[in-house]
């Protein structure tokens, strides 16, 4: 397949239904691992085209694609971009009442993996950029849509775009990660880190060993009491600590010699993570190794910027009620894609806070549809 498309198809523009889009992303599995992002993304590219967007899908690595779409202002103002990943975390084993890759719609609510986090926001703003395309002519920067693979775990896709150069475009940036039309202002910088017990094998028969498995519950006892020193913050809760994955041992009938756990570890912004690092590095009995696996820093703006400005007004204004103004645990895109700069920034999306990742995952249908005019609105406010 050709790894970079980047063309336009003029006069084509089509009424474009972003729940019946939705209702077909969700009906593909792009769980990761493994991902597999590449056949919602070809959709979205061909999408983009019929819309008479200019779009590049790039699949960078076997099944994992991005796709980026633009349109084009007068370049007077640097671009305007709306951030959305196409994959989406596991199924997982818990039952669910409807299939997860259904799409079902009942009532206002329409269910499926994916459905807040956050392929609603993907087909909000592809029908939000249909719109904007047809006046291109009023933008004074361009319009991005940055749609990224495997944000859910490494963000590759948004690793993807920096080594391609998209940071040095960034004059405002807008993600899509769930927020239910609230305004989110900072997320949590994610910290995680891997904790390797060394111990000596045995046998139930003979010599005892060393039991790795046993070093690593030490550990976690210590773990679960630590308490790490963090400043307040008055939009976040505090830091949190939180084990993700443990293997360990060979045999029954062996004493394992080898154990390691991974760990998630939430921070505010302004903490030196290093410094996490040594504290739990601290408290780790001998011959339990800590390593860091990947530090994904915060990302926050303040109340009284005007790009928050601007986004609270104008979501208050499709939602006819007051917009909170809030901060997150999770990360986004906005975390790689961000880092080093100084630009405005903001999440706003049509799914809800705390249903990511639940069994029966659903969106509000009036939540897709008012994100669509919110997403249009702040792109002409802010280009204008």
């Amino acid at each position: 397949m050709e790894k970079a498309l980047n063309r336009q198809v003029e006069n084509s523009v089509t009424s474009f239904d972003p729940i019946h889009f939705l209702q077909t992303v969700v009906s593909i599995d792009s769980c990761d691992p493994p991902g597999g992002e590449l056949e919602i993304a070809l959709l979205v590219h061909e999408q983009l085209l019929e819309l008479g967007i200019e779009s590049e899908l790039d699949e960078f690595l076997p099944g994992r694609a991005n796709v980026l779409g633009r349109i084009r202002g007068s370049g007077e103002k640097a671009a305007f971009v709306l951030s959305s990943h196409m994959d989406t975390v596991p199924v997982g084993t818990v039952p669910w009442k409807r299939p997860p890759f259904s799409g079902a719609i009942e009532g206002d609510r329409l269910y499926g993996r994916g459905a807040t986090d956050m392929k609603s926001a993907l087909a909000s703003m592809i029908a939000a950029a249909g719109s904007l395309s047809k006046k291109a002519h009023l933008l004074k920067g361009d319009v991005i849509l940055a749609f990224t693979a495997g944000e859910s775990a490494n963000l590759l896709g948004a690793r993807r775009f920096i080594e391609q150069g998209l940071q040095k475009e960034i004059g405002a940036f807008l993600c899509g990660e769930p927020s239910d039309l609230d305004v989110i202002i900072v997320e949590k910088a994610a910290l995680w880190l891997r904790a390797t017990a060394t111990g000596r094998l045995g046998h139930v028969s003979g010599h005892a060993g060393i039991n790795a498995i046993d070093l690593i519950q030490e550990f976690l006892g210590r773990l679960a009491a630590m308490r790490l020193d963090c400043p307040p913050h008055p939009l976040l809760d505090g830091p949190t600590i939180r084990v993700g994955r443990i293997e360990g041992g060979s045999a029954v009938n062996l004493t394992p010699d080898n154990c390691i756990v991974d760990f998630d570890i939430r921070l505010p912004p302004a903490v030196d993570h290093l410094l996490i690092v040594e504290q739990v590095q601290g408290i780790a009995p001998e011959n339990v190794a800590i390593n860091i696996l990947d530090f994904k820093p915060a990302v926050e703006s303040l109340p009284e910027d005007d790009f928050v400005k601007l986004c609270t007004e104008v979501c208050s204004r499709h939602r006819a009620e007051p917009t909170k103004v809030k901060g997150v645990s999770y990360y986004s895109d906005g975390t790689v894609l961000l880092e080093g700069l100084s630009v405005p920034f903001a999440i706003i999306g049509p799914g809800e806070l705390g249903l990511s990742g639940q069994p029966d995952e659903s969106v509000s249908i009036d939540n897709v549809q008012k994100a669509v005019e919110i997403y249009e609105d702040l792109a002409m406010a802010w280009l204008s």
